[in-house]
């Protein structure tokens, strides 16, 4: 009994931690708002829409994400490596420059407009409801792939071994190896993007086209910026915390566990579905994935490329500062998220108040930390401390929902071994823990470092201006239509961005001694 409270000691400063930075700022919201204030008819609608295309963004990305991570997994070809780190880069890229890109594909003057054009047919709308779920998938069909990717390379090899020396044919092995493990880890890859889409924002704002398409998210920013009603604001903030705990109380019961066991780590067989057919079904599906997720990548790279060596010293200076930012934002999301998911299988609470940050957003937690350090200093001089902090606890989710399925299986089949060796503490940290867990731990940490990168909420209320994140240069550069700057400081976002994901996720992988 005394081993185990010490084991949560970790988890529960993590956990208070955590739930002080999100509910501190809402109650400062609240008690400057006097109250919650009614919610407005047009609140409705705005709740009606986001429970709509959340719900629809989930379930579309997760459909489309299973034959992609099928493929991924079980076809092997010169520079696969590369294509999976590639086929990450819309969730990780910022909101705004994912957008730009898919405009420049899909908007009114794209490529696929102007070819339906040429040929007389009619034109395509990203604007609207069906935008808003366009926009959603192709920033979260990365992240739901990824997320089945690991599930498929944690059923041990020896399973399928034994499947094949059987004579199983691919939709056996489906029924007997597969099916579990989606059924295990579905769930939590769709609760992960539906709170995102829950709390989306810049999409919505760009693509919803009016109120429509408006979100829980764009009624906020409306009732603090046009409105001044911080009242409305905290009660719409506060139905975003009821709707996500509900929707992690419904995921908490849907998942189950994978049950595979432990295996040898040996690699996977080849040729897992040799027939023609498999092959075509695989190479449509890649195919499908990189022009759908790449093309507009590929858009901005091209037209902001070789305005990159012209770009002013400040948005190199600005760059610099990002990648500090995104540094120690990620180095505290660790920290947060290891304590957090080590508890989570024993203990519900530390799962609830890991998923907490995800019900609020940056814009409201960056308004309520403005208002409590208003009175005791100038807010731009914590610029810096403030946008990281809420940068990490705004990452935590996805690094404790990745980490969850390889915990629980580390426990299950190692807990038992380690306690008859004794192996506790720090001990088993570093010759069990760390290395078992080393990839998702890669993963998560490339995840935060682009979240960080990205980020362009809470620093546009911090700084006085002479602060300035690359996100927040490449506002200013757009809001004074020098557009052709803005595209290459967009494409050095872009890189960068995708670098420091690249070098996270590599350190991890070459660290997992699988």
């Amino acid at each position: 009994m005394a081993r185990e409270f010490r084991q949560m000691i970790p988890a529960a400063l993590a956990a208070t931690l955590v739930a002080a930075l999100v509910l501190a700022p809402l109650g400062a919201v609240i008690v400057r708002a006097g109250g919650l204030s009614a919610l407005a008819p047009s609140d409705l609608e705005a709740l009606r829409f986001t429970l709509w295309q959340a719900t629809l963004s989930a379930a579309i990305s997760c459909a489309l994400a299973v034959p992609v991570a099928r493929a991924l997994h079980r076809r092997r070809f010169p520079g696969r490596g590369l294509f999976i780190a590639l086929m990450g880069a819309p969730f990780l890229l910022p909101t705004i420059v994912a957008v730009m890109g898919l405009l420049a594909i899909l908007g009114r003057r794209g490529v696929v407009n102007s070819g339906l054009t040429a040929l007389g047919l009619p034109e395509l709308s990203l604007y609207g409801p069906q935008g808003v779920v366009v926009a959603h998938v192709f920033l979260n069909l990365p992240l739901a792939t990824r997320m089945l990717l690991h599930g498929w390379q944690a059923i041990p090899s020896e399973r399928v071994r034994l499947a094949l020396s059987l004579g199983l044919p691919p939709a056996q092995i489906h029924r007997q190896l597969e099916r579990p493990m989606l059924r295990a880890i579905l769930p939590g890859a769709f609760l992960a993007i539906f709170l995102v889409c829950l709390t989306s924002f810049a999409v919505a704002l760009t693509l919803g086209g009016g109120p429509r398409a408006s979100t829980l998210e764009v009624a906020i920013y409306q009732a603090f910026r046009f409105e001044a009603d911080l009242g409305r604001a905290a009660a719409l903030s506060a139905l975003q915390i009821v709707l996500a705990l509900v929707a992690l109380g419904i995921a908490s019961r849907l998942t189950l566990p994978s049950a595979f066991g432990a295996g040898l780590d040996r690699a996977w067989p080849a040729n897992l579905a040799p027939g023609r057919l498999h092959r075509v079904i695989d190479t449509t599906a890649l195919l499908a994935a990189a022009a759908f997720l790449l093309a507009p990548l590929l858009a901005i790279a091209l037209r902001g490329i070789g305005e990159i060596p012209t770009l002013p010293a400040s948005i190199w200076h600005a760059a610099l500062t990002s990648i500090l930012l995104a540094i120690g934002a990620t180095a505290l999301t660790l920290a947060l998220a290891l304590p957090l998911a080590l508890a989570a299988p024993r203990a519900l609470w530390s799962e609830a108040v890991a998923m907490l940050p995800l019900t609020a957003s940056a814009l409201v937690l960056g308004t309520g930390l403005f208002l409590i350090v208003r009175p005791l200093v100038a807010p731009n001089t914590l610029a810096l401390p403030v946008t990281l902090i809420v940068n990490a606890t705004l990452s935590l989710p996805f690094a404790v929902r990745l980490l969850l399925p390889e915990i629980r299986t580390l426990q299950a089949d190692y807990d038992r071994l380690a306690a008859s060796l004794n192996l506790t503490g720090f001990a088993r940290l570093r010759l069990l823990t760390l290395p078992r867990l080393a990839r998702p731990l890669g993963f998560s940490a490339g995840i935060a470092a682009a979240f960080s990168m990205g980020d362009l909420g809470v620093i546009t209320l911090f700084s006085d201006g002479q602060i300035k994140t690359l996100p927040l240069a490449l506002y200013s550069l757009m809001g004074s239509y020098r557009m052709d700057q803005a595209a290459g400081a967009a494409c050095l976002l872009m890189a960068l961005t995708f670098g420091l994901y690249a070098l996270f996720d590599r350190i991890g992988a070459h660290a997992d001694p699988r």
